[in-house]
C-alpha cells in the first residue's frame, strides 16, 4: 500500500506577510512561534529568515503581531467554546431581566 501525501494547507505568504515575519525574527520571537501565528510549516520561516524566499522585503517596523507563544488549536476551541457558554448566559440574563422587569411594571 502506498502511502500518501497530507494535503497542503494552501496558506501562502505574502510580502506583507515576510515583512512581519522579518520584523518578529528581529524582536526576537522564536521560528515555531512565527510559524505558528500564519500557520505555516517552520521551514517557510526559515527560508525567510535566511533569505531563500522574500530575500527583498524588508521587516516590518510597526504593526507587528503580539510576541508568542501563540494558542494551540485546542486551546482556541477550548476559548471558544467558553466563549459560547458566555454569550449563552448572557442572553439567558437578558430575558430573565426582561421577563422581571415586565411583571414589576
Amino acid at each position: 500500500m502506498m502511502s500518501r501525501r497530507a494535503k497542503t494547507s494552501g496558506v501562502r505568504l505574502t510580502e506583507y506577510d515576510a515583512a512581519l515575519v522579518k520584523g518578529m525574527l528581529a524582536r526576537g520571537d522564536r521560528q515555531h512561534d512565527i510559524a505558528a501565528w500564519f500557520g505555516v510549516n517552520g521551514g517557510r520561516i526559515a527560508e525567510i529568515a535566511t533569505g531563500a524566499t522574500f530575500g527583498w522585503v524588508h521587516r516590518a517596523e510597526e504593526g507587528l503581531p503580539p510576541p508568542g507563544p501563540y494558542p494551540t488549536g485546542k486551546q482556541a476551541a477550548e476559548a471558544q467554546a467558553a466563549l459560547d457558554n458566555a454569550l449563552n448566559a448572557l442572553a439567558l440574563a437578558k430575558i430573565k431581566i426582561g421577563a422581571i422587569t415586565r411583571a414589576t411594571s
